[in-house]
């Protein structure tokens, strides 16, 4: 692999370990900032961070229905001639696609392998809340995929979600990982959890690896995802295709629920048991990467949660579109890696998902629920 000059910009670093799901921007690592209430998201004694330069948080090609409120005005909203733009970059501009994908799946792997070497050792647990964990394992793998991306792109800038921002700010690439995803599977020793670095070319998915460990306590193993924009996607090096499946009652589902048991939380659960009783039945893995990869490999039909953040859905937004599914947010509009809600399917089953998830997200944004973009690193050049 090749290297590349290391730009004379300052490089910053910070942590947002404790950060709640519901701040409301990306913190400026560089600029003060303050806690204040937000009553209107937040519970009493929860807190948001603030920053004096907030991140514009504007998305444009959204739906003219957006601003619905009303049960009735929702009943009238069509999904059925939707067209959802491609998410992935148009160029993998100066670095060659081949070698960026060989760099992503290095970098993958040797968290992966960090990784391995834990999976059968007692944990060394502390948490970021009261039900979310962080692993030393976590911060070791980061710390070698770090090592690996800062080695040989020395200037590119770095979105981790143990480690936060790292790099030049003005770079056009964004890497975007997650050195443990499913850490309280991993910590249980329970599947699924997997590896997952994705890099953004100009705000758009670029190329992408999930390393997803597979099997059981003692009997462990591998498999691994990549993608490239433009160059479909593999697991182990065989192309993958999502399913051709075009009834919602021969599907079988996948969702995830975060950590605050909130208006967002009281919906999906909601949306779990309507799936429920019209599907082959929904499940809830644990692990945001992963499931996306079984959407890619045709084993599921749909995923869909509220609330991920960037380095969650980095790579396996990539990896379903490559694989030939279709990619939007929950309400049904254009889809970035820094939006709120994510939808992924097999692409002929998206319109009707959407008359129940799109009816679902609508009704929250009616009650004030905050969608707009989030943990996009200030300054950093997208073409959004």
């Amino acid at each position: 692999m090749g290297t590349f000059p290391v730009s004379s910009s300052r490089i910053f670093s910070s942590r947002f370990n404790q950060i709640p799901n519901s701040v409301h921007s990306f913190i400026d690592p560089v600029k003060p900032y303050n806690f204040t209430s937000n009553s209107q998201h937040h519970r009493p004694g929860q807190f948001s961070l603030t920053t004096s330069n907030p991140v514009c948080l504007c998305l444009k090609s959204r739906l003219s229905c957006r601003s619905t409120t009303t049960k009735a005005a929702l009943s009238e909203i069509s999904y059925q001639n939707l067209t959802y733009s491609k998410i992935g970059a148009s160029s993998t501009g100066p670095i060659p696609s081949s070698q960026l994908l060989e760099s992503v799946e290095i970098a993958a792997k040797t968290g992966a392998e960090v990784v391995m070497e834990a999976v059968n050792k007692p944990r060394n647990i502390s948490y970021k809340g009261l039900t979310d964990l962080v692993t030393d394992t976590d911060k070791m793998s980061e710390a070698a995929i770090l090592n690996v991306v800062r080695k040989n792109f020395p200037d590119h800038l770095i979105l981790g979600e143990e480690g936060g921002v790292i790099g030049d700010s003005s770079s056009d690439y964004l890497w975007c990982i997650d050195p443990l995803d499913g850490t309280t599977n991993f910590a249980h020793g329970y599947p699924s959890f997997a590896v997952s670095v994705g890099v953004l070319f100009k705000g758009k998915p670029a190329a992408a690896a999930v390393v997803e460990f597979v099997g059981g306590a003692m009997c462990w193993n591998t498999r691994t995802f990549s993608a490239v924009s433009g160059g479909g996607a593999f697991c182990n090096g065989q192309k993958i295709h999502v399913s051709q499946t075009d009834k919602v009652e021969r599907s079988l589902l996948v969702t995830g629920f975060g950590y605050e048991h909130d208006d967002p939380w009281a919906a999906n659960m909601n949306l779990f048991k309507e799936f429920t009783d019209i599907s082959r039945g929904v499940r809830r893995l644990g692990a945001a990467a992963v499931d996306m990869c079984h959407v890619a490999l045709g084993i599921v039909e749909a995923y869909w949660e509220f609330r991920l953040k960037p380095w969650d859905m980095a790579a396996g937004v990539l990896i379903v579109e490559e694989a030939g599914g279709t990619v939007s947010c929950m309400d049904g509009g254009k889809f970035t890696v820094f939006d709120r809600s994510l939808l992924v399917s097999n692409g002929v089953l998206h319109a009707k998902l959407l008359e129940k998830i799109g009816a679902a997200t609508e009704e929250l944004k009616g009650k004030g629920i905050d969608f707009s973009l989030w943990y996009k690193p200030d300054d950093y050049n997208t073409e959004l």
